[in-house]
């Protein structure tokens, strides 16, 4: 990138880049790639000026970090970089030609104060013409028609400092639509363009949208992370805001999970690639991001709709005003009250906020659609497995049948967790999990006999040990667990999952294991109730004396259980005719009907690409609490909207009577009307107060969780 240094001061620079006053060049793409830069504070282009205006954080080091960073700017990349939004520039020429025409109309002659203003008004009265060819009669035309009167009125100031006061108006609405894009922005930067990866064991730089996943990454200081992954080796402190918004950077050292477009302030890591390219977490946010600006909600299209039949009335107003009273001060004061920027602006803004409040941390809302559809969610449905419950089963408890084989409970768990370590499933999963937590000692066997879905077997002490399904043992091996069916049945009902012990004398015990529900899935569900959704159901696949004890603990309307895919879909089909608004949660193929078939879809972090593409709304961590915090920032943006909206009528209103009566001149009624915008628009940008949300994306992994994407490394003869 060829630039030229025009003028600095500590902490900020002014750049000539000839490229910017081309046709069509993408200054917004130019801004994006420098906001990336960590030393890089703010960025503002002007390609009117051909002018880049930096302010950096830091002495000498970050002025050279930056302009680094713009000299590596990869021009060719930029029809790959996929921004699909860029608001008017701010443009702060008009503003100060109309300031200078105010100070100089009194030392002007009476025909020269014709001339300037006309100049000076010229810009505003073609924008009325050309809006009114090409869209017919918008507010734009109101205001031509409404500063053209004065000048033709011979009120030349008067003329000239309501078109400023105009021009004001514009630069600050630009100027508040440009943050709340550039919130958005932060959250859409582009992918590092270098990675430096370990092959044939020596460091090689390539693209980074050519890493393999599992390849190791090495990360230096002030480099970005081109992947998403599991720390290696090393230890750094990364700087995670530009994805998930934290402020601070985080320690990271091995088995932390690293997400691609953070960068590294201090340190240096070696980190296993899992997500790589379109499938890193920073391009989901941006296509999910994308997607949503693409949509247009029913209250965007709304407000609008409004706006514009607000336009007719201000000019029908105006008319019979001058009809009745001949007064032309009067015509100017009426027309100038615009209730269309107040409209129009004040929802996209508000959306645009509430995108990326959600989205910095870790909740990914598909558009404005989707925010109105959840807010008015009277019905919440959940998958149970990997929803209200964790991932993995844990064990409750060890049974033990007969006391005469001289095993305890902490025998017989060692004894199975040392056979089911050559198995993969869940349970076995759990069960060696448990050993290890206890530190149990491995016990030695011979070779495993393995029967897909049923159990399997192994030759121990001299004895054989099976270890199975009910089923599997008494249809194949015939042994009867008959004797011991009531303190089964307490298990069953409890909801347990069951795996049954036995050798050549006969049963010897089971394993009692669990879902483990959420942690916080029961204050989750009592914070849901306290936002108003009124009815809380489960649908699951599995079976329905576990399904109603998990929703009896936490204290659910409804369970529906052992249902196909399809009749989940169904059931929801069904609340929909029953006139109920309703959102369901889930995060396997078996969900994709049913996330279709809500008014809401959100899928889980572990949801399946299905899943994932279905969904209105995606969450980026594992935590069921963000769900209750995208209702209550949902509800509150819609509550925003409707607030906004009722301040915006009401106060052009009361100026549109003002001006009626006679008690509001016409630069009062563009000033106040302005004013209110202006106070529309940065209310829409804070966006609505609420409690926080979920913690951010990207923290540490609790400790014994496995995510899915990490390998799993087998050891064999002993798990301890």
């Amino acid at each position: 990138m060829h630039y030229q240094l025009i003028h600095q001061l500590p902490g900020r620079l002014r750049l000539r880049i000839p490229a910017l006053n081309q046709p069509d060049y993408p200054a917004g793409a130019l801004e994006l790639w420098m906001e990336a830069c960590p030393a890089v504070r703010s960025v503002r282009a002007n390609p009117r000026a051909r002018a880049l205006i930096l302010e950096y954080a830091g002495g000498p080091r970050a002025r050279a970090a930056a302009l680094a960073h713009l000299r590596a700017y990869p021009v060719d990349a930029l029809p790959g970089l996929g921004l699909g939004f860029d608001p008017p520039s701010a443009d702060t020429i008009p503003m100060v030609r109309g300031l200078l025409t105010m100070l100089a109309m009194p030392l002007l002659p009476p025909p020269l104060r014709a001339l300037v203003t006309l100049l000076n008004i010229g810009p505003t009265l073609l924008q009325g013409i050309d809006t009114l060819v090409k869209r017919g009669v918008k507010m734009e035309v109101l205001d031509a028609v409404a500063v053209g009167l004065a000048a033709t009125g011979g009120q030349h100031q008067t003329a000239n400092i309501t078109d400023f006061l105009l021009k004001l108006g514009e630069f600050l609405e630009h100027r508040t639509q440009r943050q709340s894009d550039r919130l958005l922005r932060q959250l859409l930067r582009p992918p590092p363009a270098l990675a430096w990866v370990e092959r044939a064991g020596e460091l090689v730089q390539i693209s980074a949208d050519q890493v393999q996943p599992g390849e190791t990454v090495a990360i230096g200081v002030g480099e970005a992370i081109p992947v998403d992954g599991w720390v290696l080796s090393g230890t750094a402190l990364v700087n995670q805001a530009s994805v998930t918004g934290e402020n601070v950077p985080v320690r990271k050292e091995a088995p932390a999970r690293v997400i691609a477009g953070s960068t590294l302030s201090e340190g240096r890591l070696r980190v296993e690639a899992a997500r790589v390219g379109a499938e890193t977490t920073q391009a989901r946010v941006a296509s999910f991001i994308q997607q949503a600006l693409d949509q247009r909600s029913a209250t965007q299209c709304l407000s609008e709709r409004l706006a514009d039949q607000r336009v007719i009335l201000t000019l029908g107003t105006g008319a019979l005003v001058y009809a009745l009273t001949r007064d032309l001060r009067r015509l100017q004061a009426v027309f100038l009250v615009d209730y269309s920027c107040a409209l129009k602006l004040g929802t996209p803004v508000a959306f645009k906020a509430a995108l990326s409040k959600a989205a910095q941390h870790g909740v990914l809302i598909k558009g404005g659609e989707a925010i109105e559809q959840l807010a008015e969610v009277d019905t919440l449905v959940f998958d149970k497995t990997g929803t209200l419950t964790e991932s993995a089963l844990e064990v409750t408890e060890t049974l033990v049948f007969d006391r005469q084989c001289d095993c305890t409970e902490v025998d017989l768990l060692a004894l199975v967790a040392s056979v089911e370590e050559h198995a993969s499933h869940p349970l076995a999963q759990a069960v060696v999990a448990a050993a290890r937590e206890q530190d149990l000692p491995h016990i030695s066997h011979g070779e495993i006999d393995y029967l897909v879905a049923h159990g399997l077997s192994a030759d121990i002490k001299g004895g054989r040990i099976v270890v199975g399904s009910r089923h599997y043992l008494e249809e194949h091996v015939g042994i009867d667990f008959k004797p011991h069916e009531r303190r089964i049945n307490r298990l069953l009902d409890e909801g347990k999952t069951l795996l049954y012990v036995a050798n050549a004398q006969g049963p010897v015990g089971l394993i009692a294991l669990r879902d483990r529900p959420r942690a916080d899935a029961a204050d989750v569900m009592a914070r849901l109730r306290a936002l108003g959704i009124q009815r809380l159901i489960m649908l699951t696949g599995d079976r329905r004396h576990k399904a109603e004890a998990l929703a009896a603990d936490l204290g659910l309307d409804e369970v529906h259980a052992e249902l196909e895919p399809e009749a989940k879909a169904g059931l929801i089909e069904q609340l929909r005719a029953a006139g109920h608004r309703v959102a369901f949660v889930g995060d396997g193929i078996n969900d994709g009907p049913a996330l279709a078939a809500a008014h809401v879809g959100i899928a889980m972090p572990r949801g399946t690409d299905i899943a994932r593409a279905t969904a209105d709304i995606l969450l980026l961590e594992d935590q069921l609490a963000a769900i209750a915090s995208a209702r209550e920032l949902t509800t509150g943006t819609m509550a925003l909207i409707r607030g906004n909206f009722n301040i915006a009528v009401g106060v052009n209103t009361a100026l549109l009577i003002g001006a009626v009566f006679g008690r509001i001149s016409p630069i009062m009624s563009a000033l106040l009307h302005n004013g209110t915008t202006i106070g529309v628009l940065l209310k829409a940008l804070r966006g609505p107060r609420m409690q926080a949300l979920a913690a951010p994306a990207g923290g540490e992994r609790q400790p014994g969780h496995r995510h899915p994407d990490r390998p799993r490394h087998h050891r064999t003869g002993t798990w301890q």
